[in-house]
């Protein structure tokens, strides 16, 4: 048996005595049982290593529940477009604030994701995140429904 390790989802040291079924990820609780639930890919944790041992970005495998449909197909943003969100320095000084992270954080943990989403629209610094995130994969010129000036 390992011995425990730090807990992946909260990061305690030495707390993690539980492990998930489908990735290996170690976990210390219930609540972070239920945290990593939600956000848990099968082979996730065995796609990294795979990525290690090549030196290159895994695919992960399409699950049958990726498939999307034709309509959603369309609203999915290309790998190419979202890499440039890395490569953004006014996005990095954006996150380089601690409020923000702390709101995309709550989003991330939170149960009703669209109930959050719509209340944190109201918050200034997250439409400015957002706003810039869009500017990004979907700039102006791009835009379908923009009124000509």
């Amino acid at each position: 048996m390992r011995a425990p390790g730090p807990c992946a989802e909260c990061g305690a040291e030495s707390a993690a005595r539980y492990r998930c079924p489908r990735c290996d990820t170690a976990y210390c609780s219930v609540p972070c049982c239920r945290t990593h639930r939600e956000r848990c890919a099968p082979g996730a944790r065995r796609d990294e290593e795979k990525e290690a041992a090549l030196g290159s970005p895994a695919v992960p495998e399409p699950c049958p529940g990726d498939i999307l449909s034709e309509e959603e197909e369309q609203d999915r943003v290309p790998l190419q477009k979202l890499q440039l969100l890395g490569e953004s320095e006014e996005l990095r000084d954006l996150l380089r604030n601690p409020h923000l992270r702390r709101l995309l954080l709550g989003l991330e943990q939170a149960r009703d994701k669209s109930s959050l989403l719509r209340q944190l629209m109201q918050e200034p610094l997250f439409v400015e995140f957002a706003d810039c995130c869009l500017g990004i994969v979907e700039p102006p010129e791009e835009k379908e429904n923009v009124l000509p000036k």
